[in-house]
């Protein structure tokens, strides 16, 4: 536990604590909009979650070798996660864009003469 000082492992756990909390509100956020392409957002942050739990294990035991797996596993999740949070923005977005076609609102400009 002696490879980061504690002011580093304070930010690396608020970190996390932080991601956990932004997956829970986005889920809710989708809840209270009724829009659930926002779980979708929720599920494709795992994958960094992951990412930054690897991270804080392998720096726990001192970043041993025989942890070194772990350093491999975080890439992955990282590259994995950047992917899954792409998907989820494109599906957000077209949802919105859906919603707003579906309008009863005429997007037409005015005619003022």
């Amino acid at each position: 536990m002696h490879a980061l000082s504690i002011p580093t492992w304070i930010i690396h756990i608020s970190s996390v604590i932080e991601w956990i909390a932004a997956i829970w509100l986005i889920w809710k956020y989708g809840e209270v909009t009724a829009n659930h392409a926002w779980w979708a957002l929720s599920f494709a942050m795992l994958p960094a979650l992951v990412s930054a739990m690897c991270a804080c294990t392998w720096h726990y035991f001192d970043n041993p070798e025989s942890l070194e797996w772990m350093v491999t596993l975080q890439a992955a999740m990282t590259l994995v996660g950047n992917f899954t949070l792409w998907a989820a923005a494109v599906l957000i977005w077209r949802s919105t864009n859906a919603k707003t076609a579906s309008s009863p609102v005429s997007t037409k400009p005015m005619n003022l003469e």
